[in-house]
């Protein structure tokens, strides 16, 4: 049978997801009575609140007497790592834009990703039915872009589809017909080519590591040449050579619409899952034992932030947790790590904390989720970003971002006020259409840092901002961080609503009434740029003489509600964010005032060294 092997790759929020669901809907991967939930392949119960893909996934479908595997990919550059290596199995990739926003920083990055690859990109301007659409311009900016990234004038010669990928239509022309996605499949037979395949026994280069409680390490990658079977005896080789192990082929399984199913034997150009390695990981080599070089490996993009994961050694720790040891956090980690190749693991001096980097915060983020889903409790730091040394000047260096903000023209103003003060730099600005003005930027990943809640807050929530790393540049200096300090609780109990009320004025609240709190947990925002000292379990006390006023009702003012991210880039580096399965607290690393005292003198006398 006749083999394709395509991708889609776009921005965050520009129907991948929704596309892919047609496609398999269209194809008769499913029977017609066959309940069906909506973006069937986010799969992870993150990925279906959030409205986010995490992971690459594999599917396929079949057209014309033609297996066409297709590779639904993330759009956020946070999860870029998985993109990359996608990018090894494919031969054709559909670039999908939305016909509004036109292409965005993550479009940019994969294109550019899959152009060095020497793949020939089909464009789909998707969301045509939208009321904003401009497809004029966004095919024009689409063209400028695969200049920009030096594209052949092959990969400029790329056709392209207007449609609606949640209405199920793709065609030649914006205005239709509007039947259904035939256009797109007919256009992927005719411009992808059949997979390149290399002659000699059997090859393959691991791609994705996946789990199975009956069959354990499953290694998704595609064929570049031979043939596997069942119980056939192969080896894995690591990216230098270096033979890992022997084994046995448990299972080849194929991709058919949402399912794994085992088959026979798999040629080459196929994408396929193998069982029954122990050790082999990603970007290894499984191939026959005659072999002895293995295929090259694409190079990940280094990790630009950092954090520490620590045990939590609060007093509430073990009551809502069953993970709590830093011998399992430890496997978990190391766990992540061998799927995820953004992500670097690096033990601390005193074994109970780890240093975690990746790409970005919501990759953290989402590390942080899952673990806190499996019953994980711990406290993680501050996110800082990895600094590198300039070989040649000695010089430190931080990683710079380019930052694309799209705002109502009358926001402008404080945005670009916000980001100079963070120490960025406004490339560029141009009205995109509809009263909203679109600035490019290049700030530094410190700079940005909790900048997103509030962006949304100075925009009324109407700013939207995408950014993507862009480069390591010398250090631009000190940033000021959180002007404000906070209220801590100075004794443990349950927050009662009165002594709240009493407190008010001195800045918003964290905790509602009836919650528990300890000593040097952090309760609420403070007005001033110092941190005080508050009791929140202090009761009213009531005497039996009668007051000569009726008691008033107590009104409290709803308290802020930090989410993870949120939380994450509000602490400063002497402030934790404590997690557990049922909770997210905040709270001062040292939790007896004394102990806080003397760390802040030992800080203050190490700066006044360094300045001297």
């Amino acid at each position: 049978m006749a083999l394709r092997n395509i991708a889609i790759i776009a921005h965050v929020d520009h129907g991948k997801t929704t596309l892919v669901d047609e496609l398999l809907k269209q194809s008769g991967s499913f029977r017609e009575n066959q309940k069906v939930a909506e973006r069937a392949m986010d799969s992870n119960d993150l990925e279906r609140e959030r409205g986010i893909t995490i992971l690459a996934k594999c599917t396929s479908v079949e057209w014309k007497g033609t297996h066409i595997n297709i590779v639904d990919t993330p759009g956020h550059a946070d999860f870029g790592g998985e993109v990359e290596r996608i990018l090894n199995m494919v031969d054709g990739v559909i670039v999908l834009v939305d016909a509004s926003e036109g292409p965005l920083p993550q479009t940019k990055f994969v294109v550019s990703k899959a152009l060095k690859r020497g793949l020939r990109p089909i464009v789909a301007i998707n969301k045509i039915d939208r009321p904003d659409e401009r497809h004029l311009d966004v095919l024009n900016e689409v063209f400028d872009l695969f200049a920009n990234l030096d594209a052949t004038d092959e990969q400029l010669d790329f056709p392209v589809l207007y449609g609606s990928g949640r209405n199920g239509w793709m065609a030649r022309d914006p205005s239709g017909p509007q039947e259904n996605l035939a256009p797109m499949f007919d256009l992927i037979l005719e411009h992808v080519p059949p997979p390149a395949v290399d002659d000699g026994p059997f090859r393959m280069l691991a791609t994705t590591l996946d789990a199975d409680p009956f069959l354990g390490r499953i290694l998704t990658g595609r064929v570049t040449s031979g043939t596997v079977k069942p119980n056939q005896a192969l080896k894995a080789l690591d990216r230098e050579g270096k033979m890992l192990e022997n084994f046995r082929v448990q299972k080849v399984l194929a991709f058919h619409g949402l399912e794994r199913t085992p088959v026979e034997s798999a040629g080459a150009g196929d994408i396929i899952a193998l069982a029954g390695m122990s050790l082999a990981n990603v970007a290894d080599t499984l191939c026959d034992p005659s072999v002895n070089e293995p295929l090259p490996a694409q190079p990940v993009d280094p990790p630009t932030l950092s954090m520490t994961f620590r045990i939590n050694d609060g007093p509430f720790a073990g009551q809502e947790g069953d993970k709590v040891q830093s011998r399992v956090i430890r496997d978990r980690l190391l766990k992540e790590a061998e799927r995820n190749i953004a992500i670097r693991i690096e033990e601390n001096e005193d074994k109970d904390s780890f240093i975690v980097s990746g790409r970005g915060e919501l990759q953290l983020a989402i590390l942080i989720e899952n673990m806190r889903r499996e019953g994980f409790e711990l406290t993680v730091s501050r996110p800082k970003v990895v600094f590198e040394i300039d070989p040649e000047t000695g010089a430190r260096l931080e990683p710079v971002e380019e930052v694309i903000i799209d705002v109502d023209d009358n926001y402008t103003g404080v945005v670009v006020q916000k980001l100079s003060e963070r120490k960025g730099d406004l490339l560029e600005m141009r009205p995109s259409g509809g009263g909203r003005t679109r600035m490019v930027f290049h700030v530094p990943t410190r700079g940005l840092l909790g900048y997103q809640s509030e962006l949304l807050s100075d925009t009324r929530g109407t700013g939207i901002m995408n950014k993507l790393f862009h480069a390591y540049k010398p250090f631009k200096g000190e940033i000021a961080g959180r002007r404000t300090g906070v209220l801590i609780s100075n004794s443990p109990g349950e927050a009662v609503a009165y002594a709240i009320f009493n407190l008010q004025d001195r800045g918003p609240f964290m905790i509602n009434p009836q919650d528990r709190v300890y000593e040097g947990m952090i309760v609420g925002e403070h007005t001033r740029d110092n941190d005080l000292e508050v009791n929140v379990v202090k009761g009213k006390k009531l005497t039996n003489v009668r007051a000569s006023g009726k008691d008033e009702a107590v009104l409290l003012t709803p308290p802020m509600r930090l989410t993870l991210e949120k939380a994450m880039s509000y602490i400063t580096d002497e402030e934790l964010v404590e997690v557990t399965p049922k909770s997210i607290r905040l709270r001062k690393r040292w939790l007896d005032p004394n102990e806080r005292k003397r760390q802040s003198r030992k800080s203050e006398a190490e700066r006044a060294s360094g300045a001297a």
